[in-house]
């Protein structure tokens, strides 16, 4: 089993930055794709970022290409967002997600093995 805890969320005004840390409970992190997911309230979960266990290679959701940018610190068994340039329209629960075998970084959530609780985000116009 593998816990996943999100933390750096909150409240900020369009424009402006947050950091979102997830540290996962089990070394197995440093070999699983890690990823970024977010809902909105009454939308479906839709993929923001992802990268390989080697931290190597990155994938990212069109609507969030150039602001965010994900990075991982397997010593620390954490995974990092960074969001930049936020919009209103990025407001949602943001939550981490590992795959224990995959090699690549993927977006389809279905794949993922393990979720965190979320983290909510709110960028208020």
């Amino acid at each position: 089993q593998v816990q996943l805890v999100e933390s750096g969320g909150g409240l900020v005004q369009a424009g402006g930055s947050l950091r979102l840390s997830c540290v996962a409970s089990r070394r197995t992190f440093s070999t699983s794709t890690m990823a970024w997911f977010r809902q909105a309230p009454g939308k479906e979960r839709e993929f923001v970022a992802a990268i390989t266990r080697s931290g190597l290679s990155r994938n990212y959701a069109d609507s969030v290409k150039d602001r965010f940018t994900i990075s991982r610190d397997n010593a620390k068994n954490t995974v990092y967002l960074r969001m930049n340039s936020l919009k209103p329209e990025d407001t949602a629960v943001y939550y981490c997600a590992a795959d224990l075998y995959a090699s690549g970084p993927h977006s389809d959530y279905v794949g993922y093995d393990y979720w965190g609780q979320g983290t909510q985000v709110t960028v208020s116009s």
